[in-house]
């Protein structure tokens, strides 16, 4: 299977404190998105697209392999993915027989989550997440502060990337998305096409990047 793994790396690094995009903060000295690059290759990804800020393709093309694509993303996640899908249907290139969409603000994802999902999509599912179980209490919250009910954990599933579609499965779903909706991940748009979406299981080392103490986290995390 032909797959090309598409990077969303145009998100702010406002709320890690940090003065420049997200994706370029440094993880044991390596930034974000090239801990995120290799997750995907490691697992088995023939070829990496990542979206960017237009003002840091510079940045971006000095840390990254040479072959890696750069595009330009939006200003949103959603925005950012279709950008990234159009350079990965370009006709000019072999159609990929998957997508898979990653976070760069996951950079420790082992390869093994990536191969799970590969291996789902190879089995003929079309589109595949990996997901968490919850395990503490979920409660449902008014707008006054109180506590409204309790969720059944059980049924309850909390949802990583990489996530893998098949191509035209993806592109399709892209395609229905109105202009202007915003989603918060690339499963929902596939299900708001009517596609079902299968899971494999994640891993908590997929933990995302978003506050100064997630980072600390994953630094301990490396060092071991």
């Amino acid at each position: 299977m032909h797959a090309v793994g598409i990077v969303a790396a145009a998100g702010s690094g406002l709320r890690l404190g940090a003065e420049r995009p997200k994706a370029l903060v440094p993880l044991a000295g390596r930034p974000l998105v090239c801990w995120a690059v290799d997750t995907l290759r490691d697992g088995g990804v023939a070829e990496v697209v990542v979206a960017v800020p237009a003002a840091e393709l510079g940045a971006f093309g000095s840390v990254l392999p040479p072959d890696v694509r750069l595009v330009v993303g939006g200003a949103t996640r959603t925005a950012s993915v279709r950008a990234a899908l159009a350079a990965v249907t370009d006709p000019a290139r072999p159609a990929p027989d998957a997508v898979l969409v990653h976070d760069a603000a996951r950079p420790l994802t082992p390869p093994d989550v990536v191969a799970r999902v590969l291996a789902a999509l190879a089995d003929g599912a079309g589109a595949v997440v990996p997901v968490l179980p919850v395990v503490d209490t979920t409660v449902t919250v008014g707008d006054d502060g109180v506590l409204t009910g309790t969720l059944a954990r059980e049924t309850l599933r909390r949802v990583q990337t990489p996530q893998g579609f098949g191509r035209s499965a993806l592109v399709d779903a892209y395609d229905r998305l109105p202009a202007g909706a915003e989603l918060t991940d690339d499963a929902a748009v596939v299900r708001a096409a009517g596609i079902p979406v299968t899971t494999v299981a994640g891993d908590e080392r997929s933990a995302k990047v978003t506050v100064a103490h997630d980072l600390a986290l994953a630094e301990l995390q490396v060092r071991g």
